[in-house]
């Protein structure tokens, strides 16, 4: 991607990329708000948990499948109006969530939220590097990206203390008024951005068949978000059944693993230049440890805090490597590039969530953190296998997509 050669004045310019971090803040926490939510909304809506889980499916459903064509269509659309269009589908969402008598209706608001969700993982980075001069686009990125950890630490938990003073329904209401107060922002904040580098969709679909290293990380990537979402969207009532964790205490672990996440995220920032691979494949390793951990030791408080912990932390910076790769893998088509990424991404939430809600249903909340195990050894056991037989990744080799292959190249490249 080219930043804006021509940008703004520096007040605006960062006042716009931290407008567009309390967008992606509140995108990922409308996302993710049902995981600390899933007993109470079960409970008041005479739902099982496992069912309950669809909230987080459908939501990843429409924001995995429908961002290609979405990102296609409204490729001559102005990015900034685009912006205000998708925060005021999130802040009408989040209000028919809250006011939504049954379950149906709900998950109806989810999956329009998840379209604009998706839309939004494919033009915000974007959006947030061409409002700064080029040399500070990447630096615009992290700032931009910085507000996954945001919502990891303060925004999930903060949902999970909001229920327990308050409701489930009056969360989503509060979020609501978020997504308002975020669009305003967005309106007067962010200057004119014309759509740049948008394909028509049958480009995007023939970018992972032909750049064999995108796809190469992507079914990596599939792999272990089905295996993380498919044991972390059911982890409150895992904690729960297991060691008898009281909301409180939920939300405690939940702010310890959004912590991990943001130290996971900042450490791997320095390694990832060098040791882009490496780093990889010790986050995921370091998942899969976390995940076992849980399941033997989180009975325990103290064992529920350390696998928390080691959790947020390897998920952090797996984020990041993965970013990473994928941005190295096309780095001339950024918003085709993350639109494939968003469509890998936001399905396996879905199917994650899915699968652990009905062996949550079927066999017991241990059977989606093993289901989660599985997974992410998985995708393990692929990098290190694609590593020993010489397979080409991103990091490691030149390809017909301009892969960046100096360390210089590679520390370039923005994080998520």
């Amino acid at each position: 991607m080219s930043p804006n050669a021509h940008p703004h004045s520096a007040l605006r310019s960062w006042l716009g990329v931290a407008v567009i971090t309390a967008s992606l803040f509140t995108f990922v926490t409308t996302e993710l708000m049902p995981v600390g939510l899933l007993t109470p909304v079960g409970s008041s809506l005479d739902i099982s948990v496992g069912v309950a889980g669809l909230m987080v499916t459908l939501y990843g459903v429409s924001a995995g499948l429908g961002v290609p064509f979405i990102v296609a269509w409204t490729r001559r659309v102005n990015r900034r109006t685009l912006l205000t269009v998708l925060l005021a589908v999130l802040a009408l969402g989040n209000l028919v969530t809250a006011i939504a008598p049954n379950y149906p209706l709900v998950l109806a608001a989810r999956l329009v939220m998840g379209f604009a969700n998706g839309v939004f993982w494919a033009i915000g980075v974007s959006m947030a590097m061409r409002l700064v001069p080029e040399q500070h686009a990447n630096r615009a990125a992290a700032v931009a990206l910085s507000g996954i950890s945001i919502a990891t630490v303060v925004g999930i938990p903060l949902g999970t203390f909001l229920e327990d003073l308050t409701s489930w329904r009056t969360t989503f209401l509060i979020w609501s008024g978020l997504s308002a107060v975020v669009f305003l922002a967005v309106a007067v904040t962010v200057p004119s951005l014309p759509s740049q580098n948008a394909v028509p969709a049958r480009e995007v679909f023939g970018l992972a068949v032909k750049n064999v290293p995108l796809r190469l990380v992507m079914i990596t990537v599939v792999l272990y978000v089905l295996g993380h979402f498919g044991a972390y969207t059911f982890v409150r009532p895992f904690l729960e059944e297991k060691s008898s964790a009281t909301p409180g205490f939920v939300t405690a672990l939940l702010i310890v693993y959004g912590i991990g996440g943001a130290a996971g995220n900042f450490a791997a920032g320095y390694t990832v230049g060098k040791r882009l691979h490496g780093t990889f494949v010790v986050a995921l390793a370091g998942i899969v440890a976390a995940l076992v951990l849980l399941l033997t030791i989180g009975r325990s408080r103290t064992g529920a805090i350390i696998a928390l912990a080691l959790w947020g932390v390897c998920f952090g910076a797996v984020n990041l490597c993965q970013i990473n790769l994928t941005l190295a893998a096309a780095p001339d088509t950024f918003e085709a590039a993350m639109s494939i990424n968003t469509l890998g991404y936001n399905t396996s939430i879905a199917l994650g969530a899915l699968f652990g809600g009905l062996l949550t249903d079927h066999v017991g909340v241990a059977g989606a953190v093993g289901f989660g195990v599985a997974l992410t050894t998985a995708a393990l056991a692929l990098t290190l296998a694609t590593r020993r037989t010489g397979g080409r990744t991103p990091s490691d080799t030149n390809t017909d997509t301009d892969t960046p292959t100096t360390e210089a190249e590679r520390q370039a490249l923005p994080a998520r």
